[in-house]
């Protein structure tokens, strides 16, 4: 049985394709690049990018269930949907699980309207996004400059969302679900850079920007913080700076329920709890140290 997991060098691509291997399948990773890809002995790496999908055909062949991600490069929902799941169904796949991007595209309704045995991932935010959130100012500053400390989340590790993913894609049972994947706790932006003090034995703080500190400092490019939020929005809707600006103090002042609820549903699947933050920022703290890498 080979599994072809799409997105493969990516965050949570990487924790699907080793829970994969762990679990004795057969893998199959897609990437644009593979003779640069960096992956486990014993994975067969093709190439191809979801956005073209005449390219992909190949890819399919002898695959009995997918791993899709419904976005391209820099976040953007595929618009290609329908040809992607079509090509699946061709090639004889069974199952497939969907990882949701930033907003719905073309691949959601055109697998959960196909014959294959589909399962909706719907994660809330990754851990691995302070990495890149975070990392370079905590390294340099020690301060964490942002608006609405007291927003809270219940982020989630990709080390979880990819055991999620083989035990969907290896397991019966999860057809024509859609699983909202949580940390175990709930915490605010100002709990979450204590935590990682913590990990890290440094001096590490949260300054609360007011709304009009942000629009002042995060309209100046060289002085907003690198978010992952910030550059989806950029990809997504292309609008300009001050757009992007006041979309961003919206989310982070009045978070939807889908980004606060705290879910069991990792645990669900994989029978434990899902990992904590603490955890996480243990296993991380030496990408917030002053000398950590870049």
């Amino acid at each position: 049985m080979t599994i072809l997991v799409t997105g493969a060098t990516g965050t949570v691509g990487r924790q699907v394709v080793r829970h994969l291997l762990e679990r004795g399948a057969k893998v199959r990773a897609l990437t644009r690049d593979p003779g640069r890809a960096v992956l486990p002995y014993g994975v067969e790496a093709v190439g191809g990018d979801l956005t073209d999908a005449a390219g992909l055909e190949g890819a399919f062949d002898g695959v009995t269930a997918v791993h899709l991600i419904n976005f391209g490069v820099g976040y953007r929902p595929l618009a290609n949907g329908r040809d992607i799941v079509a090509l699946a169904e061709r090639a004889g796949v069974a199952k497939a699980t969907v990882l949701g991007g930033w907003q719905e595209g073309t691949l959601e309704p055109a697998v959960t309207a196909s014959g294959l045995e589909w399962t909706l991932l719907r994660p809330t935010q990754f851990m691995a996004n302070f990495l890149n959130d975070w990392g370079e100012s905590l390294r340099t500053t020690g301060r964490v400059r942002e608006p609405y400390g007291d927003r809270q989340s219940p982020p989630v590790d990709e080390y979880d969302i990819g055991a999620v993913a083989a035990a969907v894609l290896t397991q019966d049972g999860h057809g024509g679900r859609s699983y909202h994947l949580t940390g175990p706790e709930v915490l605010t932006a100002r709990r979450m850079v204590a935590i990682i003090a913590e990990a890290t034995g440094r001096d590490l703080r949260f300054e609360e920007l007011t709304p009009d500190e942000v629009r002042r400092e995060w309209s100046v490019p060289d002085r907003r913080p690198q978010l992952a939020l910030f550059r989806a929005f950029a990809e997504i809707e292309g609008a300009d700076e001050t757009d992007l600006v006041e979309s961003l103090l919206r989310v982070y002042g009045t978070p939807s329920e889908f980004a606060t609820r705290l879910t069991g549903d990792v645990e669900q699947v994989v029978g434990r709890p899902p990992r904590t933050f603490a955890q996480w920022a243990a296993d991380n703290a030496r990408h917030f140290l002053p000398t950590g890498p870049r």
